[in-house]
């Protein structure tokens, strides 16, 4: 980042009525249920239907680019024409989690109603007291069959950052190293195993200590090693079990650097 580009940086979040999470505040991402943090932790990442842990910094997490398991037939009954088919009429799936749908971002008609679906779950957020907003599946054009255009997901992602900041949540980059510096406006970064792919570098450069880092237990230890040996107090890491279970679950697993 330049020194000008910092300072850009600088002024915008000085002027923003959001809150950034702390600087390396030791982190958990409890998507896969809630549970009391441990003493020490900071920063609390729940899905949106889980109310926000107490005393801490709470990232509410939202399926923006894709339907969330279990709620395909909301979508169906509600917004169908949101829902991305192919010119078969067949729904397209994600293919790592073919219980997920791909949202039509072709249109600005669809994008903007998409964005008010989004604010009216960023201001369920706020009021229930998260501080910000982590929308899954930016890079969801890239398991589109290339029926969705990278240029058209940056466009609806600059939609969410309008609409977080309204309902005056920060809002983070989800993944998508690529679009790092792609001036969405996104407030910090929350990136899983870009240690393991080496990619975590694409978001320090966008964010510099504004980083949340997840690291994965199947992938072994090696990965998250090397990220608390380069980023320790430069960035939040936390080491989970793949299906991020709740504490006491079988494979329950958590560290932090």
């Amino acid at each position: 980042m330049s020194i000008f580009a910092g300072l850009l940086t600088a002024v915008a979040l000085a002027a923003s009525p959001v809150t950034l999470p702390p600087t390396a505040g030791p982190a958990d991402y409890q998507l896969g249920g809630a549970y009391p943090p441990a003493s020490k932790v900071q920063i609390v990442t729940r899905d949106r239907t889980d109310a926000p842990a107490a005393g801490v910094y709470s990232i509410c997490y939202v399926n923006s680019f894709q339907t969330q398991p279990g709620r395909l037939g909301w979508w169906k009954t509600n917004h169908p024409s949101l829902l991305l088919r192919d010119k078969n009429r067949r729904l397209v799936r994600d293919r790592n989690w073919p219980d997920e749908v791909l949202l039509d971002l072709r249109t600005s008609k669809k994008r903007a109603a998409l964005a008010r679906i989004n604010r009216t779950w960023f201001d369920r957020c706020q009021r229930a007291g998260f501080q910000a907003v982590e929308p899954d599946n930016l890079d969801s054009w890239t398991r589109s069959r290339k029926l969705i255009k990278k240029s058209q997901a940056v466009r609806y992602a600059k939609r969410l950052v309008r609409q977080a900041h309204r309902s005056k949540l920060a809002i983070a980059q989800k993944n998508a190293p690529q679009l790092s510096r792609s001036g969405i406006g996104f407030d910090f970064a929350v990136a899983e195993e870009c240690e393991v792919y080496r990619e975590c570098g694409r978001y320090t450069r966008a964010y510099g200590t504004r980083l949340i880092e997840i690291e994965y237990t199947d992938n072994g230890r090696k990965a998250f090693n090397r990220a608390c040996a380069a980023r320790r107090g430069k960035a939040s890491i936390v080491l989970r079990d793949r299906d991020v279970v709740p504490a006491g679950a079988r494979g329950y697993r958590y560290a932090t650097c």
